[in-house]
């Protein structure tokens, strides 16, 4: 066998024949690298001499090649449904993977109340949702780093990850999953309030509102869903949406109906948040002829959607107008070797469901990308 195949052999793995699963390195001395399947057992031994072995450890050592332990198959930023259903597949791949994620995995998810849309559960807390998405990606050994990725960086045969540690991480693919950031209204009032009455997340501050009346503005099924979590908390809640009909799904709706504690104000926005020194005291609302009127309310809650979290996209990658990042159907962007998944990618719907899969479908993507650049094609997508 040549020195080239046995470099391939010992640096990286194959695809099993028999069930088409990435295998993993069983055992590699200096006679022979033996590989198995991770789901059949199937083991293909590849001899090589001790020249080759000798000549392949000297050519690592003197090469610039980034060290084995900051080096990876892939790099997934984020832990939501995307990063965590990625990290799963990606095992399942027997890639080298790992997670980076500042804050608690689950993202938007696991401050979710209630779900009742996600197959397989009739209504789960979303915290514990993303405890068993968490727990099945452990289950593979997906190893997991709390900190935060502060830069995106594309290479030719490795892309890197910049950390706000200083570190830097290396890998030959990258599946990027940051989620999205709260919209705000931008009215006078909303960010001096912040915490003293202005909240973007019911489930964390609606006990801070027990038995006085609140505001929830939106109109999609996380506005309606959070009005009827915390009309179970406060005295009344004043639901504000400014179109005349709701976005959200019916059964929502038909909750909202027949919960007393909610009052709808319809075709109406918020133009001012009152402060009375200690926190919202009240909020000015103009209905659709123009006209104005303060409503009293102690805490007002926010849910106008969320805006794709960019800062992380690196120059080069095509987005839309709207700030979302273009992929193809394999959730490629138009940067060889990087996927976009979850609520930044430009897609038809941004549900806890297609996050999940676009995690599936990019890692089994990556998996292709890794083999192609480890056996020297920089363009990846010669792959599809």
């Amino acid at each position: 066998m040549g020195s080239k195949r046995a470099s391939d052999t010992r640096l990286a793995c194959r695809r099993c024949d028999q069930c088409g699963i990435r295998t993993g390195v069983k055992s590699d001395d200096d006679d022979v690298c033996v590989l198995q399947c991770s789901l059949c057992g199937k083991e293909y031994p590849f001899y090589k001499s001790q020249r080759e072995d000798r000549q392949l450890r000297a050519m690592e050592e003197k090469s610039d090649m980034p060290s084995a332990c900051n080096t990876y198959d892939t790099i997934i930023v984020g832990g939501g449904p995307g990063g965590l259903s990625a990290g799963i597949y990606a095992l399942r791949a027997a890639m080298k993977t790992i997670l980076i994620e500042k804050g608690a995995p689950g993202g938007q998810m696991a401050i979710n109340k209630g779900i009742e849309n996600y197959p397989g559960f009739i209504d789960i807390n979303g915290f514990e949702l993303s405890e068993r998405f968490l727990k099945h990606a452990k289950s593979y050994g997906l190893e997991i780093l709390q900190e935060e990725a502060i830069a995106i960086e594309p290479g030719i045969e490795f892309h890197s990850v910049r950390l706000a540690n200083g570190k830097t991480l290396k890998a030959y693919s990258i599946i990027l999953s940051p989620g999205g950031i709260s919209r705000t209204l931008g009215v006078p009032g909303e960010i001096e309030n912040l915490g003293r009455g202005v909240s973007y997340c019911a489930t964390c501050d609606g006990f801070f509102f027990t038995g006085k009346p609140v505001a929830v503005v939106g109109g999609g099924d996380t506005a309606l869903e959070e009005a009827l979590y915390l009309s179970k908390i406060a005295s009344e809640v004043h639901l504000i949406h400014r179109r005349k009909e709701f976005r959200a799904g019916r059964i929502v709706q038909q909750r909202i109906n027949m919960e007393p504690k909610i009052k709808v104000i319809s075709n109406a926005v918020v133009t001012n948040i009152i402060s009375d020194g200690n926190g919202v005291s009240s909020i000015v609302v103009k209905n659709g002829e123009g006209a104005e009127s303060e409503l009293h309310v102690e805490g007002i809650f926010i849910f106008v959607g969320f805006a794709p979290n960019r800062k992380l996209v690196p120059a080069g990658a095509k987005m839309s107008e709207g700030g979302f990042v273009l992929t193809d159907e394999r959730c490629e962007s138009s940067i060889p070797g990087i996927f976009v998944i979850g609520d930044l990618r430009q897609k038809y719907a941004n549900q806890i469901v297609v996050a999940a899969s676009d995690g599936c479908i990019s890692a089994l993507a990556a998996a292709r990308c890794v083999e192609m650049r480890k056996a020297g094609f920089t363009n990846c997508k010669l792959a599809a």
